[in-house]
Formats: C-alpha cells, structure tokens, sequence
C-alpha cells in the first residue's frame, strides 16, 4: 500500500529521509481494526519523526501520521483518535504514563490503510469533510484542551496565542472566537497577522510586540523565541498553558516573575477520545471549521512537509489517500 515512511532519521536534513512508497498492508490485532484512510494531516511531529526524535531508529521504517479520517470496515466515516493507551488502562488517556501516539510505537496513518485499538475511532459526522475532520484529533484537540480543560479560563478572558499561523494556533484563534474569548495574536509578518484576524482574532501583534494591556492567558506551543514575552504579558494571578516548544526546549525561564506576581504554569498534552468527540459536536453545531492552508496528494507529502518545515503554513496542511 501507499505510505508516507522514514527508514533512517536525520537529525539535521529531515525532509531529505521522507519516503513516500510501498509498504505492507497492516492486519489488525484482536480488539483492533482498519481504517481505509481518505485524509490525514501533517503536524510538527512528524517533523520531529524523522529526526528521531521519540523514534530511535530500531523502530524503523515507520509510518508516519498521528491522526486520520476515513472509512471503517462497514462503510461508516470516522475519525481516528490519535493517543493510543497502554492495554487496560481507564479514565484519562493523557495521563497515561506508557500512552503513545500513532507513529512512535505503532505504525502511523499516513497510508492507505491503519490498524487502531476500537476505542480510538470516533464516528465522524457528515457535516464535516474528511480532509476538516483529519484536522481534529491533534491540533484542534490540543488547542481544544487547552482553553477549554486546562487554562481556567472563561468566555470574556483576553488570550494571546502566540504564533498565528500554526495548526494548534489558528485552531485556538477560531475555537477561542466562537465561544466568546478576546483572542490576541502575534505573527512574524503582516501576512500571518492579516490571515489571523481573518480567523476570528481581535487584535494582532508583532512578534514580542508590547501589548496594550496584559492578558488573563497565553496559549503556547512556540517555546524558546517566545517564553520570555509569554511570561510578561500576564496579569498577576495569569495562566500560560504550553502544549511544545517548535523553536526550542530551553526557555529563559522568567522565574521571578512567575513567583512574584503568583502565575500558573500549566502543560497540556492532546486530549482525550471524550473530548475529541465534545470537539466534533462543537464544530458541528457552530459550523466552525479548521483552517487548510494546503491540501495534496498523499503522492506529493514532500512539498506539504517542506512548507510546513520552512514555516510557510497558514493553516493545518492535509494529504488525500
């Protein structure tokens, strides 16, 4: 079957690694089943794939994907939920010490056909097209999560996303408007900035821009270029809520300021089968939609992991099967 694979990682050149070719039809295990994939999106972790990074290169080849929509064995649509837990465990699969995600320790979706665990398929509603509802289950979930079950934040807040023009980014900006945040942007060009308040965003900002008024949250998956300015735009008693770091693990870490005007620093992780269900029903009952800045052929996976690689992304990048 067709995939999208890595063999060797390459810390340094990574899209010189991407394979896209033939590769064995998988067979589902008991309490498992397949999935003829139609779409699957790209995310920054399969970025980090094949580098090696979460993949050393005993598990290799590997296919790539964390997330998929398509087909189930009696013809219904659905939606693949990417956080895999370890046999037996209940409640929160985030919390999952030995969770994995599609790609790491089970082959990923970014094929023709991908064997799950029953519990992770999610029925996806007509509504929604499968290449918007491949969007869902990692970067909407993440950004899901985030506002709505991590930050503590209410309708009314004034949330600052730093980076307009990410999948997690542009998902918080058009999740936060529909349920009445004040959602703040910053973008490293007037382009970015211009899509962003297309999204839906109040205001945007240069990049480490000044505000005018601190905000109640920050939204971060940028890291160390922006950790600094995170942590200074909060009001006292604020809340930043990380969820990666695609520029860097080593923040300057701001600590006398997180002491000293008692701000919370709170991690996210994903989301749980629940809560990517919570997110389809919202999306299908407001008609909000992710936004695709590029949707290709599965054939052509090398030029969607280029732009995404160079950060010439408006959006979440989507491959047909």
């Amino acid at each position: 079957m067709l995939a999208a694979f890595v063999s060797t990682p390459a810390p340094d050149d990574p899209l010189s690694v991407l394979e896209v070719g033939d590769r064995p039809a998988p067979e589902a295990p008991d309490d498992w089943t397949t999935i003829d994939v139609k779409a699957v999106s790209l995310n920054h972790h399969d970025l980090f794939s094949l580098q090696g990074i979460g993949l050393p290169q005993e598990r290799m080849p590997m296919i790539l994907g964390t997330d998929a929509a398509g087909l189930d064995q009696d013809g219904n649509g659905v939606v693949v939920h990417g956080v895999v837990a370890s046999p037996g465990w209940s409640g929160d699969e985030t919390m999952d010490p030995k969770r994995s995600l599609f790609s790491e320790l089970h082959q990923g979706t970014m094929a023709e056909q991908v064997v799950v665990p029953e519990r992770n398929v999610v029925p996806k509603p007509a509504e929604l097209s499968f290449a918007e509802a491949a969007c869902l289950p990692t970067a909407w979930l993440t950004a899901y999560r985030m506002l709505f079950v991590r930050s503590g934040l209410r309708p009314g807040s004034t949330v600052l996303v730093q980076g307009a023009s990410g999948g997690v980014a542009t998902a918080l900006i058009k999740l936060g408007s529909a349920a009445g945040y004040r959602m703040w942007v910053t973008g490293r060009s007037e382009e970015k900035r211009a899509a962003a308040l297309a999204l839906g965003a109040d205001q945007a900002f240069e990049t480490g821009a000044r505000l005018p008024a601190r905000v109640d949250g920050v939204m971060e998956t940028v890291g160390e270029a922006t950790w600094s300015h995170s942590i200074k735009s909060l009001r006292p008693g604020g809340v930043v809520v990380t969820c990666g770091a695609t520029t860097g693990f080593n923040p300057g870490a701001e600590l006398n300021r997180v002491f000293f005007t008692q701000l919370s620093v709170v991690g996210s992780t994903m989301g749980t089968r629940d809560e990517l269900e919570s997110l389809i029903q919202m999306c299908r009952i407001t008609g909000v939609r992710p936004q695709i800045d590029v949707e290709l052929p599965l054939t052509q996976a090398a030029e969607g992991f280029a732009r995404m690689h160079e950060g010439r992304t408006a959006g979440k990048i989507v491959f047909t099967v």
